[in-house]
């Protein structure tokens, strides 16, 4: 019964900080989604540490990034990313290559291993999609193009981030398994391509007059629920990011959304799951590195480079957009968020990186993820094709 009532007074805690601190930063005409990371940053066991350890809460979080993304795939069709394909793949591998490059010279500069720069520069390349995809929904601009493009890499980002994080690992242990390599990089591209192709046919067969027949209540969202999970399982089972599932999920939807009304109905699921996941994220920031003056030096030039690699990269593989948008894009790709800090731990884990690059690594993704989505909002509100999409979708 002690158990119950903690998790349950936890939950009180995160979701009531959560909305506060949104609320706050809203009335500032700040991302809510900044508010929430420093709601978890003050709860966390850094600086009031008033939320207990469970491992319940990670799952929760992770259900909630798993929902946002399903609701992200929910606006764009498989036609828009077949139609985007090539610029979301510029984006995406262009944004891999100049923050890695970057990432590495530094670290070999500054005197540390070939290794030790490959992991650096391996925690350089991911983009935290969770952060922007809550600031473009935030804004009711998911069915922008510049949007789409973002997204698309992003999930194209994480799939090539897996391979790269196959081959540090590798180094780290002294042996490359060009096999697993291979395995990788085959499982994530036959999983993608038979969803486009295929997965959207086979629901045809299930989302249709049958459907509204059933006698199951809310039988379309019931359904959609065990897509999104499914798909999250699956992708998880082959060593991929769950929300990798989860967006390709909402996309083959994308079609039954207005005549199901998905978006609708998961609405409040959405605005109960997703606060937890930014909540997490922040109660995982230890600010004690930033006590430590030569870390901060070498954390600071770090997050210059993690920010112009994505903008470089990412704005020139969409630079046929125009500059301003081109330059949204780059800015939407810099957040980094847990996908940087799981490489570096793995690094620290081996005894390939020391603590003080561990603590650069992770001051890179606490920059990163609370610069972005100011920035990002303030270039959306100053594009006016983006502000007509947000006064249509408001009306």
């Amino acid at each position: 019964m002690e158990n119950i009532t903690r998790i349950l007074f936890d939950l009180f805690l995160m979701f009531a900080a959560a909305k506060i601190m949104g609320e706050l930063f809203e009335r500032g005409r700040q991302p809510a989604v900044v508010g929430e990371i420093l709601a978890g940053i003050i709860l966390g066991p850094h600086i009031l540490n008033m939320i207990g350890p469970s491992h319940f809460y990670q799952v929760l979080a992770e259900i909630g990034v798993i929902i946002l993304l399903f609701n992200v795939g929910l606006h764009i069709r498989t036609e828009d990313m077949l139609k985007l394909g090539s610029i979301s793949l510029a984006v995406a591998v262009l944004g891999i290559i100049f923050p890695f490059v970057f990432g590495y010279l530094y670290t070999r500069i500054i005197a540390h291993s070939t290794v030790e720069a490959m992991f650096i520069g391996a925690a350089m390349v991911a983009t935290s999609v969770g952060i922007t995809a809550r600031v473009l929904g935030d804004l009711k601009i998911l069915d922008a193009k510049v949007s789409k493009i973002i997204l698309g890499a992003a999930v194209i980002d994480d799939i090539i981030g897996l391979i790269v994080l196959a081959v540090v690992t590798g180094l780290g242990k002294g042996t490359i398994s060009y096999v697993k390599i291979g395995l990788v990089l085959a499982e994530a591209v036959a999983f993608v391509i038979f969803l486009i192709l295929i997965g959207r046919r086979v629901m045809y067969r299930f989302f249709g007059p049958q459907l509204l027949a059933t006698r199951s209540r809310n039988a379309p969202f019931a359904l959609a629920i065990l897509i999104c999970l499914g798909l999250s399982a699956v992708a998880s089972y082959i060593d991929l990011a769950a929300i990798v599932g989860a967006f390709m999920a909402g996309m083959i939807l994308a079609e039954f959304n207005i005549q199901f009304r998905l978006s609708v109905k998961f609405e409040s699921l959405y605005d109960f799951l997703v606060p937890f996941f930014f909540i997490m994220m922040g109660k995982q920031v230890d600010l004690t590195i930033f006590a430590h003056p030569s870390i901060i030096g070498a954390a600071l030039i770090l997050t210059i480079f993690a920010i112009l690699g994505k903008l470089l990269g990412c704005g020139l593989g969409a630079v046929g957009l125009g500059f301003k948008q081109a330059s949204l894009v780059g800015v939407g790709m810099v957040p980094r968020g847990e996908v940087g800090l799981i490489i570096a731990s793995i690094g620290l884990s081996l005894g390939v990186i020391g603590q003080d690059l561990y603590s650069v690594v992770v001051f890179m993704v606490i920059a990163t993820t609370l610069l972005t989505p100011p920035f990002l909002r303030s270039m959306i509100l100053k594009i006016p094709e983006l502000t007509k999409i947000r006064e249509e979708m408001e009306e």
